[in-house]
């Protein structure tokens, strides 16, 4: 056994298998253009390679500190910035969002109809904070996920507000009280469905602390743990380790939709979205986890206390029930089969109801194909980039995890 083994309890040879799979399977075939994936246990990095290409078009071969957009990755670091603020007291989760937001006791909940037709009647209780950190608030997504557009009568409703709109970016506030003047799909806590909530948590930071969203990430997440690399903003200086964003044309063939020299992330957004704003690198993004898998320190910059953490990848979904009872909508970063929801986190509840290996641990994607888990039982995390849009395409987690679970050897 070699040292790398000793420490990580990983077999090395067997973790090679993981550069034979992507390469096998989408870098030759031209499936993705390039990606990288990192894996750690107890604390030492077990493996990290870079494959394929990071710009087609240019020709640049993915390089160890490629800049991505990490889309919704960007919503766990966002919910742990929340419960940084539930610690210091300013909340506690069953709370009403509506005492820092007044407008919120407005809401009405869609019953039937579209339009002026449209038939609500009044919540059966208040959103709170636990609803939206958990995606059990009613909102949606009003019709902006990937590939899926308009489902449901209210998504106009958001259309006609222009909520999220790039043409005319909201304030904080702003955003906030538009979203109160929207129905509501379901009565809060019944269901789940994948929504703005995670950018009204980006609000809420904003909000109560009295600091701007993207300042707060800055001061209270990304300063303690090196994430240097990580902002809503690509900087002049780092857009040649910026990556390009592709999708699969109907032929299969990759297709460029956001070259890196033009792409809107190379400006400062309007809004700050808490919900899939960030861009940043595979060695940022391993030291979140690294935090999350040391119960909340890294290096000696403590983010959050250990029991937080713990109740934060718990299953906060009503009555204990898995997504697949629960969950509404067309699009999200997960399966369903055996999979609850906690704060911020997707959880695997059961391996045979899963389907997959790594009951107990906690995880999220983001739109462009990248995901990340931390496995508390394992003792270990994993960081997978790549851009290719939308992400559902291919079952890179499920991949993954059967090839690193098998090299575990202690």
């Amino acid at each position: 056994m070699d040292a790398q083994s000793q420490w990580t309890g990983l077999d090395a040879g067997r973790l090679e298998r993981i550069g034979e799979h992507l390469e096998r399977n989408y870098i030759g075939p031209g499936k993705i253009a390039g990606c990288q994936v990192s894996v750690a246990r107890h604390g030492h990095l077990a493996y990290f390679k870079s494959f394929g290409s990071m710009d087609l078009e240019r020709g640049k071969p993915t390089r160890d500190d490629t800049i991505y957009r990490i889309y919704s990755m960007t919503k766990p670091i966002t919910s742990v910035a929340l419960m940084t603020l539930y610690e210091r007291g300013y909340f506690q989760l069953n709370d009403p969002v509506s005492r820092y937001v007044p407008s919120w006791k407005n809401h009405r909940v869609w019953v039937s109809g579209e339009g002026e037709a449209m038939q609500t009647e009044a919540p059966h209780r208040p959103i709170t904070f636990r609803d939206v950190l958990s995606h059990t608030a009613g909102l949606t997504y009003g019709g902006g996920l990937p590939g899926v557009g308009i489902q449901h009568p209210i998504d106009n409703v958001y259309r006609r507000l222009k909520i999220r709109s790039f043409d005319a970016p909201d304030t904080m506030d702003g955003f906030m009280e538009k979203l109160s003047q929207v129905p509501l799909r379901y009565q809060p806590g019944t269901a789940w469905m994948y929504s703005l909530a995670t950018d009204v948590c980006g609000a809420l930071v904003e909000i109560i602390s009295g600091k701007p969203f993207a300042q707060y990430l800055q001061d209270e997440i990304f300063e303690p743990l090196g994430m240097k690399d990580t902002a809503f903003q690509v900087a002049p200086d780092k857009v040649d380790r910026f990556a390009a964003n592709y999708q699969r044309g109907p032929d299969k063939t990759l297709k460029l939709i956001d070259d890196p020299a033009t792409s809107a992330f190379t400006r400062e957004p309007g809004f700050k979205s808490g919900g899939g704003g960030l861009t940043g690198t595979s060695a940022d993004y391993l030291r979140f986890c690294e935090m999350l898998r040391r119960g909340g320190e890294l290096d000696g910059h403590r983010i959050l206390g250990p029991r937080t953490i713990a109740l934060m990848h718990m299953n906060h979904l009503p009555g204990g029930r898995q997504l697949t009872d629960l969950a509404l909508g067309g699009f999200s970063e997960t399966a369903y089969d055996g999979v609850g929801f906690g704060l911020g986190f997707a959880s695997t509840l059961g391996e045979v109801e899963a389907g997959g290996l790594g009951a107990g641990d906690y995880y999220w994607g983001g739109a462009a194909s990248t995901i990340f888990w931390v496995d508390p039982k394992e003792d270990l995390c994993l960081v997978f980039m790549t851009q290719l849009m939308p992400s559902g395409t291919f079952n890179f987690r499920g991949q993954l995890k059967n090839i690193i679970y098998s090299a575990i050897i202690d």
